[in-house]
């Protein structure tokens, strides 16, 4: 029963990814996402996943662009990623996973 609510609660803050961007928080969708772990901490920020798609808020003050970088280097390529509101274009993420040192 304790697993179906938490599955839950991550399907809920995963559906919720695009408003808390526009709030000013984190989010990203990752491009493998059996390699999402269900939580992560980054820079400060804590990363709660589920299925590909994480969210967080907090973290250090940061470009996004670095932000991606660093995300990257610990979970993996991503195909969309917004930093504390601010959403890098797809020409950006692809920059990101290049440079992103594994």
């Amino acid at each position: 029963m304790r697993t179906f609510a938490v599955m839950a609660a991550l399907g809920l803050m995963a559906a919720a990814a695009p408003a808390l961007a526009q709030a000013g928080g984190s989010s990203l969708s990752l491009k493998d996402a059996s390699s999402a772990p269900a939580s992560i901490i980054v820079d400060g920020a804590t990363w709660r996943c589920a299925g590909g798609a994480c969210v967080s808020v907090g973290g250090a003050s940061q470009t996004a662009e670095r932000a991606c970088r660093r995300v990257v280097a610990k979970l993996g390529a991503v195909t969309a990623f917004t930093w504390q509101g601010q959403a890098l274009g797809d020409d950006k993420v692809a920059a990101c996973n290049t440079s992103a040192k594994r």
